[in-house]
């Protein structure tokens, strides 16, 4: 895969809000964990290789278990996950393609049994914004590193 454009040095003050927001994001009382598994679930969704590979090893570098990244495409099937982290999982799923569910009122109620009215909106900046970061780097063929990983194909 070939770059396109890397769209800091093309408009470093265009791209600044998206890292502001990251900041705010992360001062948020969601927790690490939490929007670790998120971004990598969305990016999952949306076949974002460089996203994956990001949080993937954010999340590693953070504790979190081989085992909880490596099913968190089955998430529905395995008992590793919190009520809590269910109920964002869900609500991350439904907004990503919310061509297709339209963020159902089910999926919103379950959400809000786990997270305060301000929780909300910072999981809803989250799930927004790494659909945005996954279009961005696919849009503009973001490579990922690519390091050891490459010897083991």
């Amino acid at each position: 895969m070939n770059p396109r454009l890397n769209p800091f040095a093309a408009a470093p003050s265009l791209m600044q809000p998206m890292l502001d927001m990251e900041e705010a994001i992360k001062a948020s009382p969601l927790g690490h964990t939490l929007i670790e598994l998120i971004k990598l679930r969305v990016s999952q969704i949306n076949g974002c290789a460089f996203c994956i590979h990001m949080h993937t090893h954010d999340a590693r570098a953070h504790g979190e278990s081989e085992d909880r990244m490596h099913l968190l495409n089955a998430w529905r099937e395995s008992p590793l996950y919190s009520d809590k982290e269910r109920a964002a999982l869900a609500w991350a799923e439904d907004l990503t393609r919310i061509d297709r569910t339209g963020a159902p009122d089910a999926t919103y109620t379950a959400m809000t049994a786990h997270f305060d009215d301000a929780e909300q909106v910072a999981l809803t900046l989250l799930i927004t914004t790494i659909n945005a970061w996954n279009r961005i780097a696919i849009g503009f063929a973001t490579p990922h590193p690519v390091g050891k990983e490459a010897s083991a194909a």
